[in-house]
């Protein structure tokens, strides 16, 4: 097996500091504060990748682009080479993928988000060369990457045929004031495997009714500080307590008062009191509760909050089970099990948490 294993060192930098990506933002990212996600991720790959397939041969690219998190993990990389300067971009990517289907990789494992797989997908294109993403970035819509950076290693290590799977994107300036139309960017070959995300979908039905019942909750809990997540089903409730929230940020509420709007990691922890309560949505179509299009509800927030997951009915029906992706392997294991998803104003539905 030869895996081409290259890392956007940059993507994702956006998302805890409220940025909703890091297309063109990289240097504002940085000035807020923000630590580069991709580098951590590709690690936890790529050691799992060495206990299930320590003789692969990993094909890499230079520093920062993965030649170090090769090593790190215990492989001898072939370095087909380097960035062209200090600063990383999508012809980079290109020509890295490219130098990897050259040298006849059976498989492009790559650390990022939705543009990273699309530069990626441009560049395989015409070939039979599969790919396979380990989610880093802040929006991932596209169908090509796995759940974790773990399952990316059991999928690269085990999987046996290939699909046709959808890379999406969407503009990440219409993103952040509020407007996601994503739009199909490439078809590309991927791994077959149960551990593989779907493609956003939005969910259905109406949540008024749900909406009403936990701005109930919060009007009762007036000490309480409420984390109310990104969302249509949360902008719901957000509505029902009598202000216009951020639709894919993260707003903090308490007793009447917007105490952060579209707020950083940072903003949320100032925010807390000694009471707190996440509110969130899973993604529609994927299950995700954590991990995707909400960076800013760090494992430090929620390691400080209650949590209430809510959902449409017709949003769980569509969902076997939810998924969280913390950055925090050890939260995502406290996370893990059955949890009660409110569907209606009293009502509740058991969802496991995998």
């Amino acid at each position: 097996m030869r895996i081409g294993f290259l890392v956007n060192p940059i993507a994702g930098m956006g998302g805890r500091v409220g940025l909703k990506g890091t297309d063109g933002k990289v240097e504002e990212a940085r000035a807020r504060g923000a630590e580069p996600r991709a580098p951590d991720r590709a690690r936890r790959a790529l050691d799992a990748l060495a206990e299930r397939a320590p003789d692969a041969d990993v094909l890499a690219w230079g520093d920062p682009m993965g030649a170090s998190r090769v090593r790190a993990a215990g492989f001898d990389p072939e370095v087909l080479g380097e960035p062209g300067g200090e600063e990383t971009g999508p012809d980079d990517t290109r020509r890295a993928v490219r130098a990897f289907r050259d040298a006849d990789a059976d498989l492009v494992v790559f650390v990022g988000g939705d543009g990273t797989a699309a530069d990626v997908a441009e560049a395989l294109a015409g070939s039979d060369v599969p790919m396979l993403g380990v989610p880093a970035g802040v929006k991932v819509y596209s169908s090509v990457f796995a759940v974790s950076p773990e399952d990316a290693a059991y999928v690269a290590a085990t999987f046996e045929r290939t699909e046709r799977r959808e890379v999406m994107d969407i503009d990440e300036d219409e993103y952040r004031e509020g407007e996601v139309h994503p739009e199909l960017r490439a078809v590309a070959h991927v791994p077959v495997a149960e551990e593989l995300q779907s493609s956003k979908q939005t969910g259905s039905g109406t949540v008024e009714s749900l909406a009403e019942g936990v701005a109930a909750d919060v009007d009762a809990r007036p000490e309480t500080t409420w984390v109310l997540g990104p969302g249509s089903t949360v902008g719901e409730v957000k509505e029902k307590l009598g202000f216009e929230g951020s639709p894919i940020g993260v707003d903090v509420y308490r007793d009447g008062e917007v105490l952060a709007a579209d707020a950083t990691e940072a903003e949320i922890l100032d925010s807390l009191g000694e009471d707190n309560v996440i509110v969130v949505t899973p993604i529609g179509g994927q299950g995700f509760v954590f991990g995707r299009g909400n960076p800013q509800l760090s494992p430090a927030v929620i390691r400080e909050c209650d949590l209430e997951v809510v959902a449409s009915r017709d949003k769980l029906d569509d969902l076997r089970v939810l998924r969280v992706d913390t950055d925090d392997p050890e939260l995502d294991e406290e996370l893990r099990g059955w949890v009660k998803v409110r569907v209606g104003r009293f009502e509740r539905r058991m969802m496991k948490v995998v």
